[in-house]
């Protein structure tokens, strides 16, 4: 069976069904907002889509809503103003989201992915409207919004599509069994792709598309109907891709309900009343321990897929490029004021100092290293603000003003001003030294801009540190600096050990707080910080069953 989207889009599908189970670099949309890419008017006509919905009321329908919220504030000092139908009767949410099942678990899985990757392409035809919907609700600066809310969040949720599509259609249709014998016995079967049920998506502050896309597209091309709950400071990204989607549902003939918008004020606390519910059996979070725990320990009905803090980590024993190594840490550092669930925390290195092409370094003289590459990213207001971006919530502000207490400061944060935005909340990020005894401060994820330079007695206790605490606590991402093959080695087997990702002796482009579809995974599910990866075949494959019938012939 083919359908006219599956038709369209058919190269991109294997384009990224390739990639993915090669690992090879593919990107089937365009990081850069540059007018040679995307035309002379694409950012300007983005920039007045978005700023249109301001103070408006957003077209769309929740079944069972009553009144409307507004509850965005840009970080970058403004009220954005939209009013969204406030979800209040879960009852009827929930009955009609279920509707149109039927006939979209009918449809198979062509047709579903078809009209997926339609979807993507309608979200990629409004990236910049979408890009200033990220900034202005996330705090990421326009080019990351660009890039993290846009091109690379359609390449995750594509991504997502390939898997499901692999995973979907790993057992034939239909099958002649032949049993030989004296009498032979004949039949024909039948193999189905069933939906679970009713997919809930938790939506983030920081990262509401690039977060959210990978597990509604997966939920939705195994036959799922989807609510979509966002942050509700993080209402628009999201509001946006449901109207595509049901725009693009309607189109090809199926329940525009499929997807639908949960909306809420913080006082409903919502999330915890949809994620118990019994129609429920998927749930995407992604956001703080407190609820993603709680979700884990009772929403027990459903397969629930969580991103939550971690302790990134850190270890650095020597290396022969010294201000390479500290400019890579400090971008890290620096990127979206480290309001990132990748972004490194906890700097093990030891107090005798490291070794590099420079001489030796103690830990003091490594944090100047990087103080000195923050002067050079950093020491200029209207460049900085294009890399840090705005903060994103009072909370950060509050563990940041709380870190100078914790250890001896190496490098103070600064307010910067927003050239554009005077009304922005901008800081610099702070590096605190610490010892290895301090571990009631470094074993918790202090989420912002604070890093922690931990003195220890040498390497082996740095990776032993970094074992014991990944495996408590959890974590995103790992990196090591190393000119020794021992020491890298000694880190492999600590990653494998803690289940996380590593990255080893990065000096260029790559930072370790950044991931490529199709080729990193984000997440391992295998330590505390996160249930799911993004993307592996247990990812999607959960999120339907085969269901068969058999006949005599």
């Amino acid at each position: 069976m083919t359908t006219p989207y599956f038709d369209k889009h058919r190269d991109k599908l294997d384009a990224a069904v390739a990639a993915s189970a090669s690992r090879e670099f593919y990107s089937a949309y365009d990081e850069s907002p540059s007018p040679r890419v995307y035309g002379e008017s694409a950012a300007g006509e983005g920039k007045a889509a978005f700023e249109a919905w301001q103070g408006r009321a957003f077209p769309l329908q929740t079944p069972g809503s009553d009144g409307t919220v507004s509850t965005e504030r840009s970080p970058f000092g403004f009220e954005l103003g939209v009013t969204y139908p406030r979800a209040h009767d879960v009852d009827a949410l929930l009955t009609v989201a279920q509707t149109g099942m039927k006939a979209w678990r009918d449809a198979g899985p062509e047709a579903r992915v078809g009209v997926g990757i339609e979807i993507l392409d309608r979200l990629h035809q409004r990236v910049f409207e979408l890009a200033n919907a990220v900034q202005h609700t996330s705090g990421q600066a326009f080019v990351m919004a660009f890039q993290a809310g846009g091109a690379h969040a359609l390449d995750r949720a594509l991504e997502a599509i390939a898997y499901a599509w692999v995973e979907m259609t790993r057992t034939p249709r239909t099958a002649v069994w032949e049993k030989p014998g004296k009498v032979p016995l004949t039949m024909e079967k039948t193999f189905t792709v069933v939906p679970r049920g009713v997919a809930l998506v938790v939506g983030c502050n920081t990262f509401p598309t690039w977060n959210s896309w990978p597990g509604l597209f997966a939920s939705l091309v195994t036959g799922n109907a989807v609510v979509v709950k966002p942050h509700p400071s993080a209402v628009l990204p999201l509001a946006i891709t449901v109207q595509v989607c049901q725009e693009v549902l309607a189109e090809a003939g199926f329940d525009r309900n499929l997807v639908t918008l949960a909306a809420e004020d913080p006082a409903d606390k919502l999330a915890s009343t949809l994620a118990v519910r019994p129609e429920v059996k998927l749930i995407d979070f992604t956001g703080g321990n407190a609820f993603g725990d709680w979700l884990e320990q009772h929403a027990t009905q459903a397969v629930v897929f969580t991103e939550k803090a971690g302790v990134n980590t850190v270890v650095i024993d020597s290396t022969d490029a010294f201000g390479a190594m500290c400019a890579n840490l400090a971008f890290s550092f620096a990127l979206y004021t480290g309001q990132m669930c990748t972004a490194p925390q906890n700097v093990y290195l030891p107090a005798s100092g490291i070794e590099t092409d420079e001489g030796l370094k103690t830990p003091a003289e490594v944090a100047a290293g990087i103080g000195a590459a923050f002067d050079k990213l950093l020491g200029d207001d209207a460049r900085a603000v294009e890399l840090l971006g705005g903060v994103v919530n009072d909370g950060v502000l509050s563990r940041l003003g709380a870190a100078a207490s914790q250890g001896e400061v190496y490098v103070a944060s600064r307010t910067v001003t927003h050239p554009s935005y005077p009304d922005a909340t901008v800081r610099t990020p702070t590096l605190i030294g610490l010892t290895a005894a301090d571990s009631d401060v470094y074993e918790s994820e202090c989420f912002g801009p604070v890093a922690y330079l931990i003195a220890t007695a040498g390497t082996d206790e740095s990776i032993r540190l970094f074992r014991s605490t990944v495996l408590a606590h959890g974590a995103m991402t790992a990196s090591v600096y190393s000119t020794r093959n021992d020491v890298v080695e000694q880190m492999r087997e600590a990653a494998l050990d803690a289940g996380v990702a590593l990255s080893e002796n990065l000096l260029g482009g790559v930072f370790v707080n950044q991931s490529a579809a199709y080729s990193d995974f984000h997440g391992t599910g295998a330590n505390p910080a996160a249930t799911a990866s993004y993307t592996d075949g247990a990812y999607v494959a959960s999120r339907f069953r085969i269901v068969q019938s058999r006949r005599h012939i």
